[in-house]
């Protein structure tokens, strides 16, 4: 990833509009700003999210609250608690996530 042309500029994340996207069960809503190529969401999961798809899209995540658990198609298992993040490249290994509590994230892609 590269970052260029993109000028100095702040984010009040409040003041952007959520878009709703159902899961296979409950909900993710997700605040995005693009940055030429470059998307930057916050994303909030409803207690019970659990992806309807296996994700094969590189990310940065970083947990702000609750919890995220994250499966690997090859059967691995991630939690992610607040302070902590995961990484992952484009095309490298499918995942989907699911959270029984609720999650919030800041996701690089």
């Amino acid at each position: 990833m590269e970052m260029n042309g993109i000028p100095f500029g702040t984010t009040d994340w409040s003041a952007i509009e959520a878009t709703e996207h159902k899961g296979e069960t409950g909900a993710a809503f997700w605040r995005t700003q693009h940055f030429g190529p470059i998307r930057v969401r916050v994303v909030e999961y409803t207690p019970g999210y659990l992806a309807d798809h296996w994700c094969s899209k590189g990310h940065i995540l970083y947990c702000i609250e609750g919890e995220l658990h994250t499966e690997v198609e090859d059967g691995r298992r991630f939690v992610l608690r607040p302070g902590m993040s995961y990484q992952v490249a484009d095309n490298a290994e499918p995942h989907r996530s699911f959270t029984p509590v609720g999650a919030r994230l800041f996701i690089v892609d």
